[in-house]
């Protein structure tokens, strides 16, 4: 079955940088739509970056020139790169895929990681 797996959350300091993993099993990895999202207590989740099979990629608004989505095809795992680390990021940061194919700007997903925690401090 699907299995996700985030690491590399913790606590920073505004301006702090971190790096977050994702491990990825039981799907086919490379053809999939794999995103980062984010829920801060009391709010929604919301979609934070996504990177489909053909390298496309998107971003909210809040992050775009901050955080970068990656991908490794041959280890299974996708990433998010965070600079410039503001308390407004202070998230849950969950891995999401969807198989097969594009993710077209569509935020819906059915697989899930449980989660890393990301605490930015002033």
């Amino acid at each position: 079955q699907v299995r996700l797996v985030e690491s590399g959350g913790g606590s920073v300091q505004t301006g702090g940088s971190l790096r977050l993993s994702c491990a990825a099993s039981g799907f086919t990895y490379s053809s999939s739509c794999m995103a980062w999202f984010r829920q801060a207590p009391g709010k929604e989740r919301e979609g934070v970056a996504s990177m489909d099979l053909i390298g496309h990629t998107s971003y909210v608004d809040s992050v775009k020139g901050r955080f970068t989505i990656s991908r490794d095809n041959a280890e299974n795992t996708l990433y998010l790169e965070m600079n410039s680390l503001n308390p407004e990021d202070t998230a849950m940061y969950y891995c999401a895929a969807r198989s097969p194919g594009l993710c077209d700007g569509d935020w819906s997903f059915n697989d899930w990681g449980q989660g890393t925690q990301v605490t930015v401090s002033s």
